[in-house]
């Protein structure tokens, strides 16, 4: 076995790892998951026996960017849906990002409710319906961009997997 061979099996194994991680990183909210997946799935392309393909980089490229933004905009839809305002979002957006660094597994979900919560108690305290309202509308946004997210991982996954297996006859 040459230097080479050996190359493409470690570039395989850490695309699989960055793919795998990348499936923990759509549930994980510190991590970016489908970014790393992507990642993985160029990390593939770098080995010698799969040939290259511009459009299925681009196109997974193109959701992998799109998926950090599902993040942050789309509990922002749904606290505005939720009858929430900006102070709400704002509260979720710092809920988040102060959660991100809570020694909690969970503390980037329990940041984003408890800002969008307290945002739309600092617009009207006496509207706790509303503020109630704002919360659900954010976890809702939460679980729906996860699981655009794990969808997003998750199909990058299979896609490696399919490409792995086209190509199994150079792998052995």
């Amino acid at each position: 076995m040459n230097l080479l061979n050996n190359m493409d099996y470690l570039l395989i194994i850490l695309g699989l790892m960055c793919l795998i991680i990348g499936i923990i990183g759509s549930i994980i909210p510190i991590l970016p998951g489908p970014p790393i997946s992507w990642i993985g799935l160029l990390l593939l392309y770098f080995t010698s026996i799969i040939d290259f393909n511009y459009w299925i980089l681009s196109i997974t490229f193109l959701f992998a960017i799109a998926s950090l933004f599902f993040d942050w905009i789309i509990p922002s839809k749904m606290i505005k849906k939720f009858k929430g305002t900006k102070f709400g979002i704002y509260g979720a957006v710092i809920g988040a990002i102060i959660g991100l660094f809570s020694p909690f597994i969970f503390g980037f979900i329990i940041g984003l409710v408890l800002g969008a919560f307290i945002g739309e108690l600092i617009y009207n305290s006496k509207d706790l319906k509303r503020a109630s309202m704002a919360t659900i509308g954010s976890f809702i946004g939460f679980i729906l961009s996860t699981g655009i997210n794990f969808t997003i991982a998750l199909c990058m996954l299979l896609l490696a997997l399919k490409i792995l297996w086209d190509n199994s006859a150079k792998l052995f």
